[in-house]
């Protein structure tokens, strides 16, 4: 299974690549992590863009399935290669950046979806097997109305 996490809501300023999570942002972080985590999904690896608001969007989300953070410099927003990326893992997470998740996303499955900040879709043999938007995270991980 590959996930694809956009990176949760962030602060706005400059220089870009250091743009902090907001508090709701990392609210947004934590609920796809124990969202995840409920779901039981099965995760090996997790992948980040070095960018801050990416990086810490993965650690909060991955620190609840035990999974330890990768950073991926292919993951900072431009477009990437899913296939050479992922090459020999099996579940798969990817944090990252919009456009080049829907992207991604659309080359994949063919579905025609933007990836809001802080949403999270899995892909399964060039199915989408589900987009969840960050107040269904919340719904999911328990978390409703703190998001």
């Amino acid at each position: 299974m590959l996930w694809l996490l956009r990176h949760a809501e962030a602060a706005d300023g400059v220089p870009d690549d250091e743009r902090p999570l907001t508090e709701r942002g990392i609210r947004q972080a934590q609920a796809a992590g124990a969202a995840l985590a409920r779901l039981r999904a099965s995760i090996d690896a997790c992948l980040s863009s070095p960018k801050q608001r990416a990086l810490h969007t993965a650690q909060l989300a991955c620190e609840p399935l035990g999974v330890p953070v990768t950073v991926e410099p292919a993951l900072t927003g431009e477009p990437f290669d899913v296939a050479e990326l992922t090459a020999g893992l099996q579940d798969v997470l990817l944090v990252g950046h919009d456009p080049s998740f829907s992207f991604a996303l659309h080359d994949l499955t063919g579905t025609q979806a933007k990836m809001r900040k802080g949403s999270l879709a899995a892909v399964a043999k060039g199915e989408l097997v589900v987009l969840l938007r960050p107040r269904e995270l919340a719904a999911i991980a328990g978390t409703e109305g703190v998001t």
